[in-house]
């Protein structure tokens, strides 16, 4: 039996989709019956709470296979910790563990939480697989479309720092191979097919548009109070600029073969990602 945690979210639902595709003994782990509500029917669905060990030895009951992520808040390493420690307890045998990059490197936000859980999970001998993605391409839609959409712009802090951004699609390629084969316990650096700036992400998005769209780089404190006043916590702001931070210092632009290893396919890049979604950069007139 295999397990998906955070089967709602963008990674654990994509992952969980894969994996139907070649199993039909898997379990999909949701934190409420309403999240529940649009569970695949071939999965079963569990409700589970992180913080709550009751609920997640019931889920966890039966699974050798177990797919964990969290969304990246400050209870992070306590709420993943609860899971590892429930899964060594029913017997998992397996673990494909969401980290992030730079975990193991860079002791900030983020990345430094993963680092703690990828130590819990190391030391805990259940076996397991750690992913470290770069970037998703999926977050130029969540965070940037907005404002392409409005101003034919988005804004950051990252300067003329490269990133190999990733497909959450070929995120879940790797997770759904290693979940389903007997993986050994090994670490993997989930990069694109190529190391971008965000000038050329802006170039790449005009082409796909049909009109220019302009990167524009802002000043850490000018972004973190632009950030504040959207009604985004200090801790998150915080956590966002220690994550560009890790780009600007010159880390995230590495180039790995992880995922051709494993998937026996070439990542795929921005391009074709950035064709399938061009809907969502289209220009919104405003209305009086």
């Amino acid at each position: 039996m295999i397990l998906i945690t955070g089967a709602s979210g963008n990674v654990g639902g994509t992952v969980l989709q894969k994996i139907l595709q070649h199993r039909s003994d898997v379990k999909a782990m949701y934190r409420s019956p309403a999240d529940a509500r649009n569970s695949p029917p071939k999965a079963r669905a569990v409700i589970a709470d992180f913080a709550d060990r009751d609920s997640l030895r019931r889920a966890f009951e039966g699974v050798e296979r177990l797919f964990l992520v969290c969304s990246p808040i400050p209870q992070l390493v306590e709420l993943e910790g609860n899971a590892i420690a429930v899964a060594k307890e029913q017997g998992v045998k397996h673990i494909v563990y969401s980290s992030a990059g730079g975990a193991g490197t860079w002791e900030k936000s983020f990345p430094k939480w993963h680092t703690e859980v990828e130590r819990v999970l190391q030391s805990s001998g259940v076996g397991y697989s750690i992913l470290r993605p770069n970037t998703f391409m999926q977050n130029i839609v969540a965070f940037f479309a907005p404002t392409i959409q409005s101003q034919d712009a988005f804004y950051s802090s990252v300067g003329n720092s490269r990133a190999s951004l990733v497909d959450v699609a070929d995120i879940a390629d790797v997770a759904a191979a290693l979940l389903s084969g007997n993986a050994p316990d090994k670490v993997y650096e989930l990069n694109g097919p190529e190391a971008l700036t965000y000038a050329e992400v802006a170039e790449r998005i005009s082409r796909v548009c049909g009109r220019t769209v302009r990167y524009v780089d802002l000043p850490m404190a000018e972004q973190k109070k632009a950030l504040l006043a959207m009604g985004m916590p200090e801790w998150q702001a915080q956590a966002l600029l220690d994550l560009q931070e890790y780009y600007v210092e010159g880390n995230g632009g590495e180039l790995t073969d992880d995922i051709q290893q494993i998937t026996g396919h070439a990542p795929r890049n921005l391009n074709a990602f950035l064709v399938a979604n061009a809907g969502a950069f289209t220009r919104r007139v405003a209305t009086a």
